[in-house]
C-alpha cells in the first residue's frame, strides 16, 4: 500500500481561532418568502474595511491550522514534481504559420509559441516544422511580477501575420485584447478594454476583428458590475479602440451575448446570440459585401435548441444541434437567400447516434472542390470516442483509435488543411498529442505523455438508484482494494451541461499514489448523455444531482443496499464492495460543484468525513444580483419568483445550515476577486457554518488574495492551494504518508 490508514482521523482546531462574525439582524421578504440573512455585510468589495479584517482573521486561523497538517510540506512537493514536466496543446496552422501553446513545467502561465511553415499546403499529420524553429511569440509570464496576467484568449487571422490575445489580471473575466505581429512580434498597443465572455473573429483581409464588449463599469465597481448589454464592436488596427463602432447589439434584450463567427471566404457573419447560460441559444447572420457588414437576420430565432457553428461549407451553414436529436446530430442550412420569408430548411448531414455529440471540428472545404470532413467527439459513458464523417454528406468514413478512458480536449485543423492534430488525456496520463491524416486515415504521436501510471488503475461503475444509473469512476493504485476504509475523495460537478471525463490533475495523481481512492461522478445536470440528462437535474429537478452524489457516497460506503446498487462498465470492479466508511469519505468540488459539496454538507453531514466547497455558489437567494450571476437562472431558476424561490430554498446551502447541529471538517476556499462566484458567498456560509457548528470539527475559511475563480492561477498559487486541500482531507480522512514515500516520478 502507498499508505498507512488511520483508523480514526484526527481533528484539528484553530489553535487561534477566528472571532465569531457579527450577526447583523437583516431580515427581508423576496418573492413572498422570509428570508434572514445576517451576514449581508459580507457581501461588500475584500477592500471594505469590516470585510478585510474578516478575511485577515480567517486566513490568519486557516493558515496556523493547514501549515501544521502532517505532510503538508511533502505533498507540496510531490505536487510539484507531477506539475513539473513539459506541456503541449495541439498545434495548428494558419497561412504560412504554426501555431501551440506550450508550458515547461512550472512556468505561472502557458507560452504562445510559433513557427515559419516549410512550405506547401498542410498535408500529413506529423508535417510539423522541427522544434528548433518553434520561437516564443507571447509570455504572459513577463506580463506582471506575480504571475497573475494569463493569456485567456486568442484569435489567429487567416494568413496567420497576425494574432489577437486577451489578457485577464488576478483571475478576472474582464479582458484586454491587443494585436501582435507574428513574423516581427510587434505589439500594436492598442489596448481594447471592457471584453469579456466573448472570443474575437478576424475580417478576412486582417484589417480588423470583432469582439463583445461592454459599457465601462463605474470606477471601482469592475468586480462586481452586472454582465449586462454586450455589444458587437469592430476594432480595425490603427484606429483608438475608444471609437469602435457597435456592429451590433440589443438593447431591448440586454441579457444576449454573442459569439462573432467570420465565414472563411468572407462572406457571412455568423452570431451565436446566448441568453446567460441558457441550454438554448440562436443564430443571425449578416451578409458581408465590399468590406461592408450588412444587417443581421435572424437565421434560426426560436430560442428552442442549442445550434453551434462549424463552419460554412459552399453555401450552407453547418450548425451541430439538439433540435429533435437530444444526444445532437449535425444539419446544413443553405444562406444563398438570407431573405427569404419562409423558415429555413434543416438539412440533416450527421444523424443522432446512442452516444452524445460534444463537439464537431471542420476540416478542409476551403474551395467547391476541396475534399472536406467532420471530426466528431462523442461520449461513451463520459469517454472519449472520436469518429471521422465526410462533410457535404455525412458519410461515415473511419474511426480513430484512443488509449482507453479518455478525454480529447481539443482538435484542431484548418480549412485548408487535409489533417487534425489532437490533445489526449486521462486519469493516469497527463496530455499527448497526436497527429491524424485524415484521408489516409493514419494516427501519428506527436507528443507523448510526460509518463504514464501503469500502476494506477481506472474503473468505471453506474451506480443505480432512484430508476436513473450515474456513471463513477474510480481511479486508485493496484494495490488499493475495497476494506471498507480506503480514505475517498468524491469529486463531482452536476450542472451547466457540462460533461466530467477523465482528466489528469496532479492533485488527483498525488492522491492517488498515497494510497487513496479517487471517485469522480458524473452527476444529473451535466452532459454526459445529452440534453435530457442536463434537463433532469436543473430547476425544479436540481435536487436529483444532491440525490445523485449522495447514492454515489452511499454506494462506496455500504450503507443504503435496499436502494442503491451497480454495475460494472470498465476494469474488474466488484459492484457489491464496501469501498469505504463515512468517516473516511470526503467529497469536493468547484464553482457549481461547490453548491454541490454544500448542499451534500448540509442534507447528510452523517454521511461525510469531511467537505471541501471551492469557489462555490452558496447563497441562492442573492446569486443573480453580482456579475454574471443572472445568467444562471438557466439551472438554477429565478430567486426573484415565488415558485423557484421555494425550490432553491431546500437546497440552498447558507440558508440550510442549522445551529447545534455537528458537521463535518471542512474547508471553504475561494479568491478575493473572483467576478465570476463572487466572494460572499464562501464568506457569508463560512461564517455561518461557523456560528451552527455544534461539533468539534474544524470550519476553515481560506481566500486567496489577487486570484479569481481559478483561470489564469499561477502554479505557486496552485500548489499552495492544493497542497493546503490534500492535506486537509489526508488528515481528515486517515491518509497517513509513510515518512520513507518518494514521488512515483
Amino acid at each position: 500500500m502507498g499508505a498507512a490508514i488511520d483508523p480514526e482521523p484526527a481533528v484539528t482546531h484553530p489553535p487561534h481561532p477566528p472571532p465569531p462574525a457579527r450577526r447583523d439582524p437583516v431580515v427581508e421578504v423576496q418573492a413572498g418568502h422570509r428570508i434572514v440573512d445576517p451576514y449581508r455585510w459580507l457581501e461588500a468589495p475584500a477592500d471594505d474595511p469590516d470585510v478585510a479584517a474578516f478575511i485577515a482573521e480567517q486566513n490568519a486561523a486557516s493558515r496556523a491550522v493547514l501549515a501544521a497538517l502532517p505532510g503538508r510540506d511533502a505533498l507540496r512537493e510531490r505536487l510539484a514534481a507531477r506539475t513539473d514536466h513539459p506541456r503541449r496543446g495541439a498545434p495548428w496552422r494558419r497561412g504560412d504559420w504554426w501555431f501551440q501553446v506550450r508550458n515547461d513545467g512550472l512556468q505561472d502561465q502557458d507560452v504562445l509559441w510559433c513557427a515559419p511553415a516549410e512550405g506547401g499546403a498542410p498535408s500529413a499529420a506529423g508535417a510539423l516544422p522541427a522544434d528548433a524553429c518553434f520561437r516564443v511569440l507571447l509570455d504572459p509570464n513577463t506580463w506582471s511580477a506575480e504571475g497573475t496576467a494569463a493569456l485567456s484568449g486568442l484569435a489567429v487571422s487567416e494568413d496567420g501575420e497576425r494574432v489577437a490575445f486577451a489578457r485577464s489580471d488576478a483571475g478576472s473575466d474582464w479582458l484586454v485584447w491587443d494585436v501582435v505581429d507574428t513574423a516581427s512580434r510587434r505589439v500594436h498597443d492598442e489596448p481594447v478594454r471592457w471584453a469579456r465572455f466573448s472570443g474575437a473573429a478576424w475580417l478576412p483581409d486582417g484589417s480588423g476583428y470583432l469582439y463583445g464588449g461592454y459599457p465601462p463599469p463605474p470606477p471601482g465597481q469592475a468586480h462586481a458590475a452586472l454582465a449586462r448589454g454586450q455589444q458587437l464592436r469592430l476594432h480595425r488596427l490603427g484606429t483608438d479602440p475608444a471609437t469602435d463602432p457597435v456592429v451590433h447589439a440589443r438593447a431591448d434584450r440586454p441579457e444576449w451575448g454573442f459569439a462573432p463567427n467570420v465565414s472563411h471566404d468572407g462572406r457571412f457573419i455568423v452570431l451565436e446570440v446566448w441568453h446567460g447560460t441558457h441550454p438554448t441559444n440562436r443564430i443571425h447572420v449578416a451578409p458581408r459585401r465590399d468590406g461592408q457588414i450588412g444587417a443581421f437576420r435572424p437565421l434560426l430565432d426560436a430560442g428552442d435548441a442549442r445550434y453551434t457553428v462549424l463552419g460554412v461549407l459552399d453555401d450552407d451553414l453547418l450548425l451541430v444541434t439538439d433540435l429533435d436529436a437530444p444526444l445532437g446530430r449535425v444539419v446544413a442550412v443553405d444562406l444563398t437567400d438570407l431573405d427569404a420569408p419562409t423558415p429555413p430548411v434543416l438539412r440533416e448531414v450527421v444523424s443522432e447516434q446512442p452516444d452524445r455529440l460534444e463537439r464537431v471540428t471542420l476540416v478542409g472545404g476551403s474551395g467547391r472542390d476541396d475534399a472536406a470532413w467532420l471530426v466528431c467527439r462523442r461520449l461513451h459513458h463520459a469517454t472519449a470516442r472520436l469518429a471521422v464523417h465526410e462533410a457535404r454528406g455525412g458519410a461515415y468514413l473511419h474511426d480513430l483509435d484512443l488509449p482507453g478512458a479518455v478525454t480529447v480536449p481539443s482538435v484542431t485543423g484548418g480549412r485548408h488543411a487535409r489533417s487534425v492534430h489532437l490533445t489526449v488525456e486521462g486519469f493516469a496520463s497527463p496530455v499527448s498529442v497526436l497527429g491524424h491524416d485524415l484521408g489516409q486515415a493514419l494516427t501519428s504521436l506527436v507528443t507523448p505523455p510526460a509518463f504514464a501510471a501503469e500502476e494506477v488503475v481506472v474503473e468505471q461503475v453506474r451506480v443505480h438508484h432512484d430508476g436513473v444509473a450515474v456513471p463513477l469512476f474510480l481511479v486508485h493504485r493496484a494495490e488499493v482494494v475495497p476494506d471498507a476504509r480506503v480514505p475517498t475523495v468524491l469529486w463531482g460537478y452536476g450542472g451547466f451541461d457540462v460533461a466530467v471525463t477523465p482528466a489528469y490533475r496532479p492533485a488527483w495523481d498525488v492522491w492517488v499514489d498515497a494510497g487513496g481512492l479517487l471517485a469522480v461522478a458524473g452527476l444529473r445536470g451535466g452532459g454526459e448523455y445529452g440534453r435530457a440528462w442536463h434537463d433532469d437535474g436543473r430547476l425544479a429537478r436540481k435536487e436529483h444531482v444532491f440525490d445523485d452524489a449522495l447514492a454515489c457516497a452511499a454506494w462506496l460506503t455500504g450503507q443504503r443496499r435496499d436502494e442503491v446498487h451497480a454495475e460494472v462498465l470498465r476494469g474488474a470492479a466488484d459492484p457489491e464492495a464496501v469501498w469505504t466508511a463515512p468517516r473516511h469519505l470526503g467529497v469536493e468540488g468547484r464553482s457549481n460543484g461547490g453548491l454541490l459539496v454544500g448542499a451534500c454538507l448540509t442534507r447528510a453531514p452523517e454521511a461525510l468525513g469531511c467537505a471541501v466547497p471551492e469557489v462555490g455558489v452558496l447563497d441562492l437567494t442573492r446569486f443573480h444580483r453580482f456579475t454574471i450571476g443572472w445568467a444562471w437562472s438557466s439551472d438554477y431558476g429565478d430567486p426573484d419568483d415565488p415558485d423557484d424561490l421555494e425550490v432553491l430554498l431546500r437546497y440552498s446551502p447558507y440558508h440550510r445550515l442549522e445551529p447545534g447541529r455537528s458537521y463535518p471538517p471542512t474547508l471553504i476556499t475561494t479568491g478575493d476577486t473572483d467576478d465570476r462566484v463572487v466572494p460572499m458567498h464562501s464568506l457569508k456560509f463560512a461564517a455561518a457554518l461557523q456560528h451552527a457548528q455544534d461539533g468539534p470539527a474544524p470550519v476553515l475559511l481560506r481566500v486567496d488574495t489577487s486570484a479569481g475563480h481559478g483561470a489564469g492561477k499561477p502554479v505557486a498559487k496552485l500548489l499552495d492551494e492544493r497542497a493546503d486541500v490534500l492535506a486537509f482531507e489526508a488528515h481528515h480522512l486517515g491518509l497517513t504518508l509513510r515518512s520513507d514515500q518518494s514521488p512515483r516520478r
